[in-house]
């Protein structure tokens, strides 16, 4: 037998944030979620702006990939303990907000970016505009021109159902090649080699990313910016893609008479007791807890 210890048992933390947390836990915990979820990387809105306005080294498909990896890993790392990124709504929503950060911070880039357009005439300015190339892209992702929807479809579902496959391997707590603290990264890397692979072909592989930032591209720009077939293709084929994917690894890879090891134990744990002590405090909300009332943790196999 172990004793559970809460940061309360060793730490207080100031009162005000304690009566946050009661709140946060229940009541408000939605807003948690959009707060986590509002991670973004501008590395794209460098690469676009850098081509137009002919800026050498300004980034690269490597330098996308690696900042979208650092990314994931950043948003994961920081705001695991908060949110497990179920919530489609919140992730849109903080989608929304980073990728409008985005055109704030590179604002002045990109309305020399347009004009740089227009100086090579009204024709060429209209067909660039929204493609991967033009500054339109950057927000509301699209297919290189003459591209065929139906192969980017065929694309972007084999590459999201290799992320959701890999994604749940880092889940299963059964896994003894892929401990907790190493799942972030291998996620992360995931990204990254689809990116570096197949992002030439057209490449979403996030509905939140894909639907906040055209939002923001029809907000800035309005209806021209909607993306037309391709908008639905970039949105939506990830979800079947990852139920897919969970399927066939809870069918043919995972094992339910398998080992829990110890790391994976203790997340397990952590995250159960910290449920707890949510509804512990849900319950009584002036007392504080201590370490009788939260109970121990029983010995279960490890390896």
């Amino acid at each position: 037998m172990s004793d559970i210890v809460h940061l309360s048992n060793i730490r207080q933390r100031p009162r005000l944030y304690r009566a946050f947390e009661r709140h946060r836990h229940t009541s408000v915990h939605w807003l948690v979620e959009c707060f986590a979820e509002a991670v973004s990387v501008g590395s794209q809105a460098l690469y676009v702006i850098g081509n137009i306005l002919t800026v050498p080294g300004a980034s690269s498909i490597l330098q996308i990939g690696l900042a979208y990896a650092c990314g994931i890993l950043l948003a994961i790392t920081v705001c695991s303990a908060t949110s497990g990124g179920e919530y489609i709504v919140a992730q849109i929503l903080g989608g929304y907000i980073a990728c409008l950060l985005v055109y704030v911070q590179y604002k002045s880039l990109l309305v020399e970016s347009e004009m740089a357009l227009l100086g090579a005439g009204p024709g060429i300015s209209a067909a660039t505009f929204y493609t991967p190339n033009g500054p339109g892209g950057i927000f509301a992702l699209s297919l290189p021109t003459g591209s065929n929807l139906g192969r980017a479809w065929v694309n972007e579902f084999v590459v999201d159902f290799i992320l959701a496959v890999t994604i749940f391997a880092t889940l299963d707590p059964t896994n003894t090649l892929i401990p907790p603290s190493f799942g972030p990264v291998l996620i992360s890397l995931a990204y990254a080699v689809a990116i570096w692979s197949f992002s030439a072909n057209g490449l979403a592989a996030n509905a939140a990313r894909d639907v906040g930032g055209r939002l923001v591209a029809l907000t800035v720009w309005g209806k021209p910016a909607a993306g037309g077939s391709y908008a639905a293709i970039a949105a939506l084929t990830n979800i079947p893609a990852t139920l897919l994917g969970c399927v066939a690894y809870e069918l043919m890879l995972s094992d339910s008479d398998r080992v829990i090891p110890a790391a994976h134990l203790e997340v397990l744990n952590a995250h159960k007791n910290h449920r707890r002590l949510r509804e512990q405090q849900s319950h009584t909300p002036d007392s504080e807890p201590n370490l009788e009332e939260k109970g121990r943790v029983g010995e279960v196999e490890r390896v």
